[in-house]
Order: structure tokens, then C-alpha cells, then sequence
């Protein structure tokens, strides 16, 4: 079956997800990590995309992206990211086959709360795993640049925190923020796997009056057959 189109408009910001094939792990040591990073900056570079939030898993990456009207696609973005890991990958483990899990899952963030609700869900990953109890102790992410302001040549100032009156009230608010989201372990759980938009209504209504994109992915599947019953009233 061909694959649909993807609509993504520049100048919008995008939460990534992009996972190894068959949820295999894609980073084995520290080198890889740091490969990686160096990617992210390479392609920074060229592309001139934003990056206000991003996490390194084992076997999948998530990153908080915003496009430049003068910078690059959505799609060539990740194209070349994708494909010069890959490429580090399998020289350096002799790997063949398929490496990513089909495409990059992308989907539309308001430039409001839900921007950070959605860093928040991306930074808590490593506590979600079980990896870490408090996001600042996992080194593969832009938690502590956001928290604590620790440098990161990587990390874009937060387009929510110029709201804020000061760069260390904009920290402390957020890590508040965070920690109310970790208290609720049940926050967004499932809640980026079935959406392609992720804002208030009215933000839905706008994107989905001027590029006709769907809130929420769609179940494939035959559609249901109409009953000759009529209902009971």
C-alpha cells in the first residue's frame, strides 16, 4: 500500500519519534550517544531548525522540533539525521537490514502549555522507564538545560519561557511543572501514540480548517455495516 503524504508546514513545532526496527536498541555506548548529538548539531546547522526538548532512549529518540521558514522541511530534517546514524550504525556494528521502524512519527504542538506538557512527557521518558527516579539524573537529555539552565549548545531558548519575567523564575516554574506531571503517573500515557495534532480547540480547528489533518489517527478498517434494524426509540 503506498504511503500517504506527510503534512508538516514549517514554521510549526513537531514532537519526533523515531524508534531502532523491532524496538532494537540503536545506541550501545557512550560514543553513540555523543554521535548522535553531533548529528542533531550538524543538522542544526544546515537546516536551521529549532530545539527546544529532545531525549536519547535506548531504542527510540524524541525530539521537539520547530522549523524555520528559511531553514529546512520537516522531512529532510529527519531524513538526514536518520540516515547518517544509520550509516555510524552499521559501519560500526557491521549491522544489516532494516535499522529505523518505518518513518518518524511526527505530530503538531500548540506554542502554548502543551508545548510544555509535551517537553515534560519527553524529558519524564528515562523516569517512565525505570531508569532513573528524577529526569536530571539521566545525561541524555535537555532537562537540565531547561530546569537548570546547564549549557547546551543544542537547546534553543523556550519560546514559553519568555513569558516569564526572568530566566531562573522560567527554570524554577518549570521543574514545578515537571514534578506535578511526574507525580501523575498517569499523565499523556498513550496520549502521543494516537495524535497528529496536540493543542486546545481552537488550535485544532485552525489547522485542521486550513490543511485538513485529523486531531486524532484515524483506526483502519472496514467500515462498520449499517444495521437494517432501525433502533428502538
Amino acid at each position: 500500500m503506498p504511503r500517504t503524504a506527510r503534512i508538516a508546514p514549517k514554521e510549526f513545532v513537531y514532537h519526533v519519534l523515531t524508534r531502532g526496527n523491532n524496538k532494537h536498541d540503536i545506541f550501545k555506548d557512550e560514543e553513540d550517544f555523543k554521535k548522535y548529538i553531533d548529528i542533531l548539531w550538524k543538522y542544526k546547522t544546515r537546516y536551521k531548525y529549532k530545539l527546544y526538548h529532545y531525549v536519547l532512549m535506548t531504542n527510540h529518540v524524541h525530539l521537539v522540533i520547530e522549523t524555520m521558514e528559511d531553514g529546512g522541511e520537516l522531512s529532510q530534517i529527519m531524513k538526514g539525521i536518520n540516515l547518517s546514524y544509520a550509516l555510524h550504525y552499521k559501519k560500526k556494528y557491521s549491522h544489516t537490514g532494516h535499522f529505523w521502524q518505518d518513518r518518524f512519527k511526527s505530530i503538531i504542538i500548540a506554542k502554548d502549555e502543551y508545548l510544555l506538557a509535551c517537553g515534560s512527557y519527553v524529558e519524564l521518558n528515562p523516569v517512565r522507564a525505570g531508569m532513573v527516579k528524577d529526569p536530571k539524573d539521566y545525561p541524555w537529555s535537555s532537562y537540565k538545560a531547561n530546569a537548570y539552565g546547564e549549557k547546551d549548545d543544542l537547546i534553543d531558548k523556550h519560546i514559553i519561557f519568555d513569558n516569564l519575567s526572568t530566566d531562573e523564575t522560567a527554570r524554577k516554574e518549570y521543574r514545578a511543572f515537571v514534578q506535578q506531571m511526574q507525580r501523575n503517573h498517569e499523565s499523556m500515557r498513550g496520549e502521543m501514540e494516537k495524535r497528529t495534532i496536540y493543542g486546545g480547540s481552537e488550535f485544532i480547528r485552525r489547522l485542521n480548517k486550513r490543511y485538513k489533518i485529523d486531531a486524532v489517527i484515524k483506526k483502519r478498517g472496514r467500515p462498520k455495516r449499517e444495521s437494517s434494524e432501525k433502533p428502538i426509540k
